[in-house]
């Protein structure tokens, strides 16, 4: 069975980070908590967001640290989280929005087999 990874990637999103990392450097994600850009994963450079004690690693995307909230993560633990890209307008502090797109969070949730491992 491969490895279960609590955050993924779609081929799309993968495609998007190459090109923000090759214009911005270093990056990392934040999934964010609904206030005022919604619940969509947010891109930064990285070092342009304080990670704190109350903040969960998830996983890597594409080398990038994905983090969320740990009241977040309590809700969402039994899911997998997708990473994906959409038309439209990203959060208004997310690196994807001058690219006419955003990054947008799907989810599975996992199977008996993959709670198990994890």
């Amino acid at each position: 069975m491969p490895e279960v990874r609590k955050v993924i990637a779609t081929e799309e999103a993968s495609k998007l980070i190459s090109r923000l990392k090759d214009k911005h450097g270093p990056l990392l994600f934040h999934q964010s908590g609904g206030c005022c850009d919604g619940s969509s994963p947010m891109c930064y450079q990285e070092g342009d967001m304080l990670i704190g004690d109350s903040d969960v690693l998830l996983g890597h995307i594409d080398g990038c640290p994905f983090y969320i909230s740990k009241a977040q993560y309590d809700y969402w633990k039994h899911t997998q989280l997708i990473i994906d890209v959409v038309k439209g307008r990203g959060g208004m502090f997310s690196l994807e929005g001058p690219e006419g797109l955003r990054f947008l969070t799907r989810s599975r949730i996992f199977n008996d087999e993959e709670k198990a491992e994890l």
